[in-house]
């Protein structure tokens, strides 16, 4: 399958995937299976539960169908993003999803992204107790444990080739580039393109035209 189309059966499918929260259906209790690297695989009747591009496992009942989905979009975002250069030791050096603070998605993220990889670069997670702690990442998760400290921690890293994505109320007013917002009992996505333009991160339009764009300062308190 052409790589234009793949990618634009994967965006489709992964914001596909806000709708599990308005079924109330889940990944929980399915098995989720590899169909192409990277790519969400057809919605199926387990509930409203999506097929995940993964190898074979079983999703942990532990980690909330939220927590899920936002695994699935981290999962996915690298597809959907150019780093420069400078953001690796080398042309085969591993793309890394870091958790910054309390980890909400515990084995399932990690047993998604293992075995994978983004142009040649393995995919690899990695968990940070601090933003002292953040060295190599390329998508970092800020969890809502570090609410209180998130102006300073975006200070911190601005200006380094990081996407960040949280998905607290003032995320993107302080510095961050995308934000889960769950409406209407639905998953979506809020971006500050400028904030990923600055720190030299091209935000692929199958991205943006499935999201809500956000001018600097102007999110939702």
């Amino acid at each position: 399958m052409p790589l234009r189309k793949v990618l634009d059966y994967g965006t489709s499918q992964l914001f596909a995937a806000s709708n599990v929260l308005a079924t109330g259906g889940g990944l929980r209790g399915c098995t989720l299976r590899r169909a192409w690297p990277l790519r969400i695989a057809r919605s199926l009747a387990c509930g409203a539960a999506l097929l995940v591009a993964m190898p074979a496992l079983h999703a942990d009942a532990s980690i909330s169908r939220e927590n899920q989905i936002k695994a699935v979009f981290l999962f996915n975002f690298p597809q959907f993003v150019d780093w420069p250069p400078s953001a690796f030791a080398d042309p085969r050096a591993p793309l890394v999803i870091g958790v910054l603070g309390d980890d909400p998605f515990g084995e399932f993220l990690r047993a998604m992204v293992r075995g994978e990889s983004v142009n040649a670069r393995p995919l690899v997670i990695r968990h940070f107790r601090s933003v002292d702690e953040v060295g190599v990442c390329h998508v970092l998760f800020i969890a809502e444990s570090e609410s209180d400290r998130l102006k300073a921690i975006l200070q911190r890293l601005k200006g380094r080739a990081i996407l960040t994505v949280g998905d607290q109320p003032r995320f993107l007013r302080d510095g961050g580039m995308i934000r889960f917002d769950r409406r209407d009992n639905r998953m979506r996505l809020r971006i500050d393109e400028v904030a990923a333009k600055a720190a030299d991160l091209t935000l692929s339009s199958k991205l943006l035209r499935r999201a809500e764009l956000v001018a600097p300062g102007e999110d939702e308190p």
